[in-house]
């Protein structure tokens, strides 16, 4: 692969090495090495994820909420009668 970079959004653009793609490469880019994309590419995404707050971080952390209920009912801590609505659905739609 080829690398470029936009010096005013340093957006990286990489193109084919063996020139099929020349005829896109915009006037203006400046040729890298895939070392320098990859340290761009690591700078953007340090900055995007410090641009996140601590809920939006959790977020993609946590198990999803149908996870963390089928572990509750697993472990037996819901309430009787809700323990058996949830287990008549089981029944009746088992997984496959």
């Amino acid at each position: 692969m080829k690398y470029y970079r936009n010096s005013n959004t340093n957006e990286i653009y990489a193109y084919e090495s063996d020139g099929s793609q020349d005829a896109w490469i915009q006037p203006g880019l400046i040729a890298i090495t895939e070392e320098q994309a990859e340290e761009i590419r690591q700078q953007k995404q340090q900055e995007f994820l410090s641009s996140l707050t601590y809920q939006q971080k959790r977020v993609t952390e946590y198990p999803s909420i149908g996870d963390q209920l089928d572990a509750l009912f697993r472990a037996g801590v819901f309430p009787d009668e809700m323990a058996a609505q949830i287990q008549a659905v089981k029944d009746k739609y088992p997984k496959g």
